[in-house]
């Protein structure tokens, strides 16, 4: 069970070492993380930081990004849906972390989804542990890496329902599309004018 695990859910200490300009700049207890917990290699926190620190190299200056005197109305519809195309491709990643902040925020803000996350959490790592001394089965099926996070997002559900958690996603969708749909559509394009005009003219 050891080695079947390893192989699909753990990341190789070779892989580890491949890595190791990454993880190298982890805190300890961070880059051991996934060998304790067994991960998938696919949520490893190296990947989770390099996507990260993408995004982050790419977020426009938040000074240009709010500076109200780049906010107008589009003059018609084409240049709305113009402004909404570009800017979505310009600002992808500070709307990125609008939406990552918007959901930290709703998870904070809310004691219960804390306490349900909290479940869930403490569900799958006492699934897993189990699973590591000695096989799981369940229905006559043994409980794999996949099927440890559904059981523990069984077990969990009712606290999340208690938590509310369905009106807090839909909370999050909802103020991301105001917030985001808002600035794209009234944000001028960089360049200004002069480029909305170069976008606007006919073929």
């Amino acid at each position: 069970m050891d080695s079947k695990a390893g192989d699909l859910f753990s990341a190789e200490p070779a892989d580890a070492a491949e890595s190791g300009g990454v993880m190298g700049s982890l805190p300890p207890w961070l880059s051991a993380l996934p060998h304790r917990l067994w991960l998938p290699k696919g949520l490893s926190p190296s990947v989770a930081k390099e996507w990260f620190d993408r995004r982050r190299a790419s977020i426009r200056p938040w000074a240009g990004f709010v500076d109200h005197r780049k906010f107008t109305k589009p003059r018609n519809f084409g240049e709305l849906c113009q402004r909404v195309v570009r800017n979505f491709d310009t600002y992808n990643s500070n709307y990125t972390f609008i939406f990552l902040g918007l959901i930290l925020y709703c998870i904070i803000s809310s004691p219960m989804l804390l306490i349900a996350l909290a479940v869930f959490v403490g569900a799958f790592y006492i699934i897993h542990l189990k699973s590591l001394e000695s096989k799981l089965v369940i229905f006559g099926k043994e409980v794999t890496g996949p099927h440890q996070l559904g059981l523990a997002g069984a077990v969990s559900f009712p606290v999340f329902w208690l938590a509310g958690a369905g009106a807090a996603v839909f909370w999050v969708l909802g103020a991301t599309m105001f917030v985001i749909g808002s600035h794209a559509a009234f944000r001028e394009l960089e360049g200004g004018s002069e480029m909305e005009e170069l976008f606007m003219e006919p073929v």
